[in-house]
């Protein structure tokens, strides 16, 4: 294995840029050997950024037979992903691919699949796993007996080029798709029960988003074990900034909170770094004494460890680099992949047939 992966960057959006970034930041490790995006704007941009230096390139399939990757990192629109990490893996490199893994079951399996074959590390880019903050969110979920109640939303007032980017998007994904794989995957990762049936609404707020699209959803989602979560999120001009950040989770013994107040101030929603912050959590005990009262003070647990969205993308690389330099086994990250990306897209189903989705 070479001491220096070589890496070829596609998409040049939000989140390549950043995993890019990563990639600068771990000299040591990677050498980007080419950007990709069919856009010049923004490969040419990112390559000013990093001095010119990198090779560009409009198409996926010439720059993966020119540069003859180790890795590729994906960034693309979801309806790209699976056969654009398949084409990486068939040519002998690793992946790193953006959630989710692809807008239907069918190819999320091909993908696995191949990786499973050809023996190729994959990682997804799943950003919360690797937040301190929310990893310790979680840790206090599991600490609150069971069923759980979980109730978390992302909306996102976006205007400009924000809502074009969304609109691009909602060409092939809704918003419950795109962002719901994230809280889902927390909602499955606290109760470690399967869930059993999904519930989805949605609406098409604006005639510029495609039609038979949705810029608006929200799930409902029903364990095994009792519990149940809720996810909303919504993009576009017209979203409201009130309460547009919720994660909070409630439990017999007691319900812990994300206190972001910088993160869900007004204006903040369609800050991609505002979309990760948790700034404290609040742990509430539901015991109480003799008289009724509660026995214990809520808890301000305060972060310290508060990672920008570059830093969180730089520590996902180093779980993808770990992964090939010591062959971690990664079956449970693709079984979550791929369970998380179940229950959004039978939520999308739900909304669209007006019926309840059994799993």
């Amino acid at each position: 294995m070479p001491a220096k992966l070589r890496i070829l960057v596609v998409g040049c959006g939000h989140m390549g840029t950043s995993h890019a970034r990563a990639y600068q930041q771990m000299p040591d490790d990677f050498e980007i050997v080419g950007l990709v995006a069919r856009g010049a704007g923004s490969r040419q941009k990112l390559n000013t950024e990093f001095g010119g230096h990198c090779a560009e390139f409009a198409d996926y399939a010439d720059a993966l037979a020119r540069t003859k990757p180790d890795a590729v990192c994906i960034s693309t629109y979801a309806e790209t992903h699976a056969d654009y990490a398949v084409a990486a893996m068939e040519a002998g490199a690793h992946v790193f691919l953006e959630k989710p893994v692809a807008d239907n079951i069918a190819d999320c399996e091909r993908v696995l699949a191949t990786a499973k074959r050809l023996n190729r590390k994959l990682i997804v880019g799943y950003i919360l796993h690797v937040h301190p903050s929310w990893q310790k969110f979680t840790e206090l979920a599991r600490t609150l007996g069971k069923p759980l109640v979980m109730r978390m939303n992302l909306n996102q007032q976006s205007s400009g080029a924000n809502w074009e980017t969304h609109k691009n998007l909602l060409r092939s994904t809704s918003p419950i798709v795109d962002c719901g794989v994230h809280y889902v995957d927390v909602m499955c990762r606290m109760t470690g029960s399967r869930p059993i049936s999904v519930n989805g609404i949605g609406a098409r707020l604006s005639d510029e988003v495609v039609p038979g699209q949705i810029n608006y959803g929200h799930l409902q989602v029903t364990f095994a074990d009792g519990s149940v979560g809720w996810y909303e999120a919504g993009w576009g001009p017209m979203m409201s900034e009130t309460a547009f950040f919720v994660k909070d989770v409630i439990g017999p013994k007691g319900c812990v909170s994300i206190v972001a107040k910088t993160a869900a101030a007004a204006g903040k929603s369609a800050d991609v770094d505002s979309h990760s912050k948790t700034e404290s959590l609040l742990l509430h005990h539901a015991t109480r004494n003799a008289d009724g009262t509660f026995d214990r003070t809520d808890e301000i647990i305060d972060v310290t460890d508060e990672p920008s969205h570059d830093e969180l993308c730089r520590r996902e690389q180093e779980v993808f680099l770990r992964a090939i330099r010591e062959n971690t086994d990664l079956t449970a990250h693709w079984q979550s992949a791929v369970d998380s990306l179940r229950i959004v897209l039978a939520a999308d189903r739900s909304f669209r047939e007006g019926r309840t989705v059994k799993l």
